[in-house]
């Protein structure tokens, strides 16, 4: 009897510890088991932070200028204000140096226009200015010798007035009824009997020459406002002037410029 019941002891001895060897392998295997599972978990949440982490960063930057965030990035304010700053002037200068381009070319196509103007101005007034018609020549009406010479400045003896005056022009010496003909191209101006000069012939020429042939006989071959040639026939030499016709047959010949006398043997060719 004791026998068994020492075995029975025995055997429950045996049976718990079977039973806490039981317990604590599996109480391990819990620990071990909840381990490998918190290792397991811990990781996949850091690899899912970091790809979330990496996520958030590429949508940031593209939300945001790449050189925005590179140049500002690990930089103070007053850095950060002093580059905005030097780019504000960067700018200035910039809208400066465009505007005084601007001004520049402005002023340019402002100069080329007066220019311009003033070409236009030049050739109009050039348009305008008449052609320059070269001086007359001019040859002597009749051939003879000059007999009273061209007097402005001093005295020549008048044989009929018997008196020493002035003479506008000179006198060639002519046998009466002579053909005298025109020193140069011109036109007809008057034919007129002057009471001094007798029958009088006026011829006006370019570049306000004018002549004149006095003491004439007649006038046939020509009217007032006719356009002669040189050499054209006027009239023929007489004995008209009251104040020369003492003097030999002789034609009286005045030539003027502007109505100025000039001294008509300085111009005869």
């Amino acid at each position: 009897m004791r026998r068994e019941n020492r075995r029975r002891q025995i055997d429950e001895g045996l049976d718990g510890k079977k039973i806490l060897y039981i317990t604590g392998s599996v109480l391990a295997l819990a620990v071990i088991a909840f381990v490998i599972t918190f290792l397991i978990y811990g990781n996949n949440a850091n690899d899912k932070l970091e790809l979330s982490k990496s996520k958030d960063n590429e949508i940031i930057g593209n939300l945001m200028p790449v050189e925005e965030t590179s140049t500002s990035y690990g930089k103070t304010v007053n850095e950060v204000e002093e580059e905005n700053s030097q780019e504000n002037e960067e700018e200035t200068e910039k809208i400066a140096i465009n505007t005084s381009q601007v001004q520049e070319a402005n002023t340019t196509r402002n100069d080329e226009t007066e220019v311009k103007k003033e070409e236009t101005n030049k050739k109009e007034e050039t348009a305008k200015e008449p052609e320059k018609v070269e001086d007359p020549e001019f040859k002597k009406p009749v051939e003879g010798e000059v007999i009273k010479d061209f007097a402005d400045n001093k005295l020549v003896y008048s044989s009929t007035l018997d008196v020493w005056t002035t003479h506008n022009g000179i006198d060639i010496k002519a046998d009466e009824t002579t053909v005298v003909k025109a020193s140069a191209e011109g036109t007809v101006s008057s034919i007129k009997n002057d009471p001094r000069y007798g029958l009088t012939v006026i011829v006006e020429h370019v570049n306000g020459y004018k002549t004149v042939y006095a003491n004439l006989l007649s006038t046939e071959f020509v009217v007032e406002g006719e356009e002669v040639k040189q050499g054209q026939s006027l009239g023929t030499v007489g004995s008209t002037a009251s104040f020369e016709i003492l003097d030999e047959p002789h034609l009286h010949f005045e030539l003027l410029k502007d109505n100025k006398q000039l001294d008509p043997e300085l111009y005869l060719k």
